[in-house]
């Protein structure tokens, strides 16, 4: 059996850099939180991700290897709850509520997502919102507290 050799990602790359993009790594969130791990991209390319602690890795953020390539960043569908409601009130409270359980959200013009969680679900339906389970991308907001972002996402 011949290994695939291991290639290293190490840093993030600047948003405005001009040229075309080598390879992308398909992430679930859960992965793209973590500093350090082993990808398959696109390519079939093994990647071994070592970055500094305490970023996460956010839709179409660029990577760049030891040898110079560019790695895209793409996050994977997994499963999602939605939440959107008529009253604008209600989805703010909703949010307020999941955000109480420290929860990631991300949030868009009417709806909010977070990772399907049932009881979360119920919850958010007694305060008179709608709830679709879909299949989607979860980019979240980093929150408060993040360090900023040195690989210029934007929203």
């Amino acid at each position: 059996m011949i290994e695939t050799p291991l290639k290293r990602l190490t840093a993030f790359a600047d948003a405005r850099v001009s040229g075309a993009v080598d390879d992308e790594l398909l992430l679930p969130y859960d992965t793209r939180k973590k500093s350090r791990f082993k990808a398959e991209a696109r390519s079939g390319a093994l990647w071994a991700v070592m970055l500094p602690r305490g970023q996460t890795l956010r839709h179409g953020t660029l990577l760049k290897s030891e040898t110079g390539e560019l790695v895209r960043v793409v996050a994977a569908d997994e499963t999602l709850s939605q939440v959107t409601g008529k009253d604008p009130w209600a989805l703010a409270r909703g949010a307020y509520h999941l955000g109480n359980r420290h929860m990631p959200l991300q949030l868009g013009e009417g709806w909010l997502r977070y990772q399907h969680d049932h009881v979360l679900d119920d919850m958010v339906r007694g305060l008179g919102l709608e709830v679709e389970i879909i299949e989607a991308g979860f980019d979240p907001e980093d929150g408060a507290y993040a360090a900023p972002a040195g690989h210029g996402h934007h929203h």
